[in-house]
């Protein structure tokens, strides 16, 4: 009865999608990240650590429920002969809410100066985590679809969701505390959300615009701006 935990094809796609959960989780890490840098020193890893643990629970939930997640893409209505099912509009929703957010942000970051930034007005504990659990939801309903389409069981599923969570757990601390030491890297890494919310967009309408395209074209960036940095370092060492 428990044959399959023995097969090969069993592991390959343990470990498969583990690593496909893992990248998938990047985004949530960096908004969950940005998110709660927002707040007080001192409850920043209890805000991250709530998050990510949120982000379980819904993986976990939406895995649980697959039969009814399998009834969101029931066509609801249709707008300009496109029909527009309840996965969609998640997906839709989230996708503008990443773009506003990110967009804000950036303007924030850029925009403002010191002054002005200085006086603005202090977010709340429960604003932070609110925001969180909005994008979870759709960065779980992403992550729950990548792992239906590749496995058929759903013990595999569950599984690849929790090492992929505990790995994001373990690095969610040093990836926060990186993006706040650079302002560069905090910028790039909200366009690299724009460009994830223009994807949901995209598939919420059918149009389907491959990760890879965007994640290729965000490690390039990433590299750069990590010569920038190594190059500013050594020049402040004298090097």
């Amino acid at each position: 009865m428990m044959d399959w935990l023995f097969q090969p094809d069993t592991w390959i796609a343990f470990a498969t999608l583990c690593a496909l959960e893992i990248v998938l989780g990047i985004d949530n890490i960096v908004f969950i990240s940005i998110l709660t840098n927002k707040l007080p020193e001192a409850q920043r890893g209890k805000a991250r650590q709530t998050g990510l643990a949120l982000a379980l629970v819904m993986r976990l939930l939406l895995l649980f429920s697959i039969s009814w997640m399998m009834q969101l893409t029931t066509p609801l209505f249709t707008v300009l002969s496109q029909d527009i099912s309840g996965r969609d509009l998640i997906l839709l929703l989230g996708g503008l809410f990443l773009i506003y957010k990110s967009v804000k942000e950036i303007h924030h970051k850029v925009e403002e100066s010191g002054a002005a930034a200085s006086d603005s007005k202090p977010v709340s504990y429960s604003s932070v985590i609110g925001q969180i659990v909005l994008i979870d939801l759709v960065f779980s309903l992403d992550s729950v679809i990548t792992a239906v389409g590749m496995v058929d069981r759903i013990e595999i599923m569950i599984g690849a969701v929790i090492v992929s969570m505990v790995v994001m757990l373990i690095s969610a601390a040093p990836i926060s505390d990186f993006v706040n030491r650079h302002p560069a890297i905090k910028v790039l890494a909200l366009a690299f959300l724009i460009m994830i919310g223009v994807a949901l967009i995209g598939q919420g309408l059918d149009f389907k615009i491959p990760k890879g395209y965007i994640y290729f074209s965000m490690a390039f960036a990433l590299a750069v701006e990590m010569i920038n940095i190594r190059i500013g370092s050594r020049v402040k060492k004298g090097v």
